[in-house]
């Protein structure tokens, strides 16, 4: 039966992905150009290295002030993220979660100093009984390390998890470290092409918890 939850960060509990990919576009646009939708997801929930201005100067065929641009992407997405609540449902997710004593970690791509100064500027932090990030892999999803790693900080066993994931990246990370999977995608990741998960939710206010837990372990029982 499911004893834990782990939470992705970035896109799932706050969605940083949809401003960043809408400050990118607005930049984008500024040069007559855009970063379609299609190229811009292979990024979400991993790390490649990718560089978006780079890909800029190979659309125009032009050189641009990468340093500049990059200031002014950081300079509107904070501003943007600054103003941006959780999503609908993950504190109540949360506060469920403690209620029905399950175990509550969480586990990203990105590092500790964002995730945990994101996580205690939405008053979230203290659900937490762990966090693994970038800083504690080598390769970050969808390889399965950060949920493994995740797992065994909680004290269970992969398939005694959940995880809750918003991308394609992610969501394949989960399966992988053996675990049950629930998609909550956001405006930026619900045309992704998902691996075969366990449940697919528009939001964690459309179900509570508790019944979504009942449907896994039923599930579960019935495999």
């Amino acid at each position: 039966m499911i004893k834990g939850i782990i939470f992705d960060f970035d896109g799932l509990i706050l969605d940083t992905e949809t401003h960043h990919y809408r400050v990118l576009q607005e930049i984008f646009a500024d040069y007559g150009s855009e970063l379609p939708i299609e190229r811009w997801q292979r990024e979400i929930g991993t790390q490649t290295g990718f560089s978006p201005f780079h890909y800029l100067e190979e659309l125009i065929e032009e050189e641009i002030e990468h340093n500049h641009l990059q200031a002014q992407l950081k300079e509107k997405f904070h501003v943007k993220l600054a103003e941006e609540k959780a999503r609908d449902g993950v504190e109540d997710y949360l506060k469920a979660a403690k209620e029905l004593g399950l175990k509550v970690g969480l586990a990203s791509s990105s590092d500790y100093e964002w995730v945990s100064n994101h996580l205690k500027n939405l008053g979230l932090f203290d659900y937490f009984d762990c966090i693994r990030t970038s800083d504690d892999v080598e390769i970050v999803k969808p390889d399965p390390a950060l949920y493994v790693k995740a797992s065994e900080c909680l004290g269970l066993k992969p398939e005694e998890c959940v995880a809750f994931e918003d991308s394609a990246n992610g969501s394949l990370a989960a399966k992988r470290a053996g675990m049950g999977c629930v998609i909550v995608p956001n405006e930026v990741t619900h045309t992704m092409d998902f691996c075969e998960v366990e449940h697919r939710l528009e939001s964690m206010a459309d179900m509570p918890l508790g019944e979504l837990i009942d449907r896994l372990n039923e599930l579960k029982v019935s495999k």
